[in-house]
């Protein structure tokens, strides 16, 4: 290895794959260290990348990177032990480039990403771990990684939601269990033509589904579904505090949730082929640590750019967009010779003007209003009860939709709770 690099990024995935792209491809000198054995090895998520920030680096990347499907189809829905009802909304406008969004498998992705960033410069060491950060004085000026240190301008901190690094520099403190959520995900293999089946897809369209409910046990957090070309992506995202209250296991809720009715017909003689776990930031823009500091930038998970609003769950595209904007930072301190702080805080304003910090400001009420048990317990059952009832036909007299919803709201929720929650939905989603 050279004797100092312009650039040091910590961590492979998205974020900072995409920060050693565009630093590599400016022509620096950028250094791409990872702990997994090969790129992607420790990555996770459900799996759905929005694509409009990869597409404004790559143009057109889905014409060559391993994308399974553009989704087409979305669907929102409740569970109730022994029923469902889903909001099921598909799109023509999905079904034509630039794609809306794609599901992607990471062990795939991440590989190509990384081998991107090497083709235009970027060394991606594998295996490396980053043990803590190189100073002089009060900056940042490399990192020590297996014993050696190794020197740089500028690091970036790209180490996920247990940032080792940013706890280091003093920008955060302890995570806490209200503020992150387990995820555990299983990817379950099926014929091609059966998932186009049972999803009602055609070609490369997909499917992904968001749902609430029985999947956690009534507690907060929610289950996915999302279809690959020849797999499917299932699991459920609970918040660590209320596994620790309930004295639930992410295990348990998982496999409860694949014997569900609705969701064992869609997974019907697959074979699961892969199983992972992973925390996800859930604090929205009050978990959001201090952003830069001398000679530092933190970016994508590390700094807790996700958004959750019970709709959707976001943290592919900011995290590639926030590594966009740490390398357009660290291309602006090198024209100027100086990585200090007050040059480095230009990273937080590009975040502001684009849709990163502007959106978690958007939805930052959305954190307070998933607190509320009543959405993953009262209200999935109470939808699919209200349901049951409408559909009914048993010759006895029927009785209308509002008589229905008094009744099953009795001794559930009040009129006043339902009408303030439903607003305060509506202005969170």
């Amino acid at each position: 290895m050279q004797e100092k690099f312009d650039a040091i990024i910590v961590g492979a995935g998205p974020a900072g794959c995409a920060a050693a792209y565009t630093l590599a491809k400016a022509g620096l000198q950028v250094l791409v260290v990872e702990r997994g054995k090969f790129v992607g090895a420790k990555n996770m998520m459900g799996g759905v990348l929005y694509g409009s920030a990869l597409h404004s680096l790559i143009p057109n990347f889905w014409e060559e990177a391993p994308v399974e499907r553009h989704i087409t189809r979305h669907v929102v829905g409740f569970l109730s032990p022994k029923a469902s009802l889903s909001i099921d909304f598909s799109s023509v406008s999905f079904d034509s480039t630039p794609y809306n969004a794609f599901t992607v498998l990471r062990a795939k992705f991440d590989r190509w990403f990384a081998a991107k960033a090497g083709e235009v410069g970027a060394i991606v060491a594998t295996g490396l771990q980053a043990d803590d950060l190189l100073w002089d004085g009060n900056r940042v000026v490399g990192i020590v990684a297996g014993g050696d240190e190794i020197p740089a301008d500028v690091v970036i901190a790209a180490d996920g939601v247990n940032s080792i690094l940013a706890e280091k520099a003093g920008l955060r403190g302890k995570i806490s269990p209200d503020q992150v959520n387990q995820g555990v995900k299983e990817v379950i293999k099926l014929p091609r033509e059966v998932i186009e089946e049972r999803f009602n897809l055609v070609g490369d369209s997909g499917t992904a589904m968001h749902l609430v409910g029985f999947c956690t046990k009534g507690v907060h957090g929610g289950g996915f579904i999302y279809t690959n070309k020849e797999s499917i992506s299932l699991g459920v995202v609970v918040q660590l505090s209320a596994l620790i209250k309930n004295k639930l296991k992410s295990a348990d809720l998982i496999e409860e949730f694949k014997n569900h009715p609705m969701v064992k017909v869609l997974i019907k003689d697959g074979t699961t082929i892969e199983y992972s776990a992973h925390m996800v930031p859930a604090g929205g823009l009050r978990m959001v640590p201090r952003l830069y500091a001398d000679g530092l930038l933190v970016v994508g998970d590390a700094a807790a750019l996700v958004v959750a609003t019970g709709l959707r769950l976001e943290g592919m595209n900011f995290a590639l967009a926030s590594g966009i904007a740490a390398a357009k930072t660290v291309n602006r301190a090198k024209e100027r010779g100086n990585f200090s702080k007050d040059t480095l805080c230009y990273y937080q304003k590009l975040l502001r003007e684009s849709f990163v910090l502007s959106d978690l400001k958007t939805f930052k009420p959305a954190v307070s209003f998933m607190e509320l048990n009543r959405i993953y317990s009262t209200y999935p059952n109470l939808i699919c009860d209200l349901a049951e009832k409408l559909f009914t036909v048993d010759g006895s007299p029927r009785k209308r939709g509002w008589q229905l919803l008094r009744e099953a709201m009795k001794g559930k929720v009040s009129l006043w709770q339902l009408v303030r929650d439903g607003m305060q939905g509506g202005r969170t989603a």
